[in-house]
């Protein structure tokens, strides 16, 4: 009977040590996938902020090619390699490491939407200063949600709503007085083309975030950090591979030396612009891929909608653009709608865990 109980007791508390134990794994589990989202903010704010900087810093001082900004948004995909070598010395032993065929041959055609993307939004922002351009982007929330709705089966709540119909009016009461920000030596027209062309780059990019997120989903293995790193890999190199073919016809890789000689700073600085640019959007892309890998491509729009206003203060900083009265209203508007989309996911992250303590 004595052993009988002995053996009992230490069941019970193998059961107890094994239940701690469970749950340390989940708690470092959790602790990690919050760092790792993290790092993915981070990434997505260098880029997101610093990239249209740079961007308009080539137009400002020379640079007038129409491919080449588009191109550089990609071109550093190499960089991904250092992080995925990493990884593969570090892998463990029977996990697939290696993204599957048909997933690459997705990140393959999300890839050219993503080219043609870049080259749409860098073209708008040769018209447009980066203030504007920068809200006028922020409507790829607005498409973000409803393509996660008709794709991704995204679920919403009177506060997300409230936060598409808010930055879809300061998209608007931009539109309306479109003129007020003009550039000097750009035209009503161009202004026009600028704005329209951003627009479509916001709803392409509002296209691309929900097919990434359910291109996921479907894979037929499990998603891992690494093959989230592969398939940005394989989309930016399709990517440049469609930028280049524009480059090529439009002749502008052989205008890169004589462009570098006539740019405003120096031929040293044009290289080094074009060096840092394509660092720097790399990081915002594999931010955001990341974001979808630890959360979901509405958060993703959501964190990229969210430092679009402080690329739009920092372009009033670094090149003196004009902050008009629409341009005040625009920001007011998304952030109120930023402000309303957290709040709400705080009241459902709030609820679920009170869900789950009354069912233990």
């Amino acid at each position: 009977m004595a052993t009988n109980m002995h053996g009992l007791e230490n069941g019970i508390q193998e059961n107890q040590q094994n239940k701690q134990s469970a749950e340390s794994s989940k708690m470092s589990l959790f602790i990690a996938k919050w760092w790792l989202l993290f790092l993915n903010f981070a990434c997505c704010a260098v880029g997101t902020i610093g990239g249209p900087l740079l961007l308009r810093l080539y137009y400002l001082h020379g640079g007038s090619r129409k491919w080449i900004p588009g191109w550089l948004q990609t071109v550093g995909f190499p960089i991904h390699l250092i992080p995925i070598l990493i990884l593969y010395s570090r892998r463990s032993p029977g996990v697939k490491f290696f993204a599957s065929p048909k997933l690459l041959l997705c990140a393959a055609v999300i890839g050219v939407f993503t080219g043609l993307d870049n080259f749409m939004y860098s073209l708008g922002l040769s018209y447009l200063p980066v203030s504007t351009s920068s809200l006028l982007l922020a409507t790829q929330l607005v498409f973000t949600a409803f393509f996660s709705f008709i794709i991704a089966r995204q679920k919403f709540t009177p506060f997300s709503i409230n936060a598409v119909v808010l930055m879809t009016l300061g998209a608007v009461m931009l539109g309306l007085r479109n003129n007020g920000d003009r550039p000097q030596g750009v035209t009503s027209s161009e202004y026009m083309l600028g704005y329209i062309l951003t627009i479509a780059a916001a709803g392409l990019l509002g296209f691309v975030l929900p097919v990434t997120e359910v291109t996921y989903a479907k894979a037929t293995h499990s998603i891992t950090y690494a093959i989230v790193l592969q398939f940005q890999f394989c989309t930016a190199l399709f990517a440049t591979i469609f930028c280049s073919i524009g480059m090529i016809a439009n002749k502008d890789f052989q205008a890169i030396p004589r462009e570098a000689t006539q740019f405003d700073l120096g031929a040293g600085k044009y290289y080094l612009l074009l060096a840092s640019s394509a660092v720097v959007w790399q990081l915002m892309f594999l931010g955001i891929m990341g974001t979808i890998f630890c959360t979901s491509s509405l958060f993703a729009g959501i964190m990229n909608a969210t430092l679009l206003p402080f690329t739009q203060i920092a372009g009033v900083i670094v090149y003196k653009e004009k902050f008009t009265g629409e341009k005040g209203m625009a920001l007011a508007l998304s952030l109120w709608g930023f402000a309303s989309y957290f709040y709400g996911a705080y009241r459902d992250n709030k609820k679920q865990t009170q869900k789950e303590v009354e069912e233990k």
